[in-house]
């Protein structure tokens, strides 16, 4: 399927979103996961599906000596080329299941909201784990696996609209979605919790902290609708670290 990223009209839909004006400040799981990152003072970072590069900005401001993002989309890279440059980021134009580094190249990996679009959260594991120094850090988010399993992403509505309940179905078949964002056909990767959590287990992680974030009191506030995601989780934060052959 075509990067969706790269198609006109989704990508112009795209910029628009909260978290594409205001970048991490417009990203509603941002609190929770700037909590569990670690230290970037004289670190190597790298960002797997970087977007417009908000994170390896982020990571860059906070003394990181060398950031990598990563991304397949051509347009999401230019436009993080022009509004997130630093001296010490480097953009890649390169799908995340294909792009290559020698071991022990990064002190940190992260990836935001990336990883539900790739088949294999195994093979992402292995690769990562090469990369990481013993120690290192593998921070992600991905869509909740109760916002994944359905397929479609939305609430199930009464006649009269209004929404009832989110259908969780099929759960432990794992595999291909295909949902509706904005407006356009995205395929998707469901995985349940405990694929998520045991690979990283078994690929020699130990993980810290594990998190299903909640609106902040701004997001409830703010922007139309928001209340409703108190009613299921959309999003999984994961902090793991890479083990020492002794441990």
């Amino acid at each position: 399927m075509t990067n969706q990223y790269d198609n006109p009209v989704f990508f112009e839909k795209y910029s628009q979103m909260l978290r594409s004006v205001e970048g991490l400040d417009g990203a509603g799981e941002w609190p929770a996961l700037r909590e569990i990152l670690p230290d970037f003072q004289d670190k190597r970072i790298l960002d797997l599906g970087c977007g417009f590069g908000w994170h390896c900005l982020y990571a860059a401001e906070h003394g990181a000596k060398k950031v990598v993002g990563v991304d397949s989309s051509e347009k999401m890279l230019l436009r993080a080329k022009k509004q997130t440059a630093s001296d010490v980021i480097t953009y890649i134009h390169s799908a995340v299941e294909e792009v290559s580094f020698p071991t022990e190249s990064f002190d940190v990996v992260v990836s935001s909201l990336v990883l539900h679009y790739i088949r294999s959260f195994a093979d992402i594991c292995r690769k990562v784990n090469a990369w990481l120094v013993a120690g290192g850090d593998f921070v992600f988010s991905v869509e909740h696996p109760v916002f994944t399993a359905q397929g479609p992403q939305d609430w199930f509505y009464s006649p009269k609209g209004k929404k009832l309940h989110w259908p969780v179905d099929n759960y432990f078949r794992e595999g291909k979605r295909e949902s509706c964002f904005l407006g356009e056909r995205v395929e998707k990767y469901h995985k349940t919790l405990t694929t998520y959590l045991n690979t990283l287990i078994n690929m020699g992680f130990e993980i810290r902290q594990v998190i299903e974030p909640q609106p902040t009191e701004r997001f409830l506030k703010d922007v139309p609708d928001m209340a409703d995601e108190l009613r299921r989780p959309m999003m999984l934060l994961v902090a793991a670290r890479k083990k020492n052959k002794s441990d």
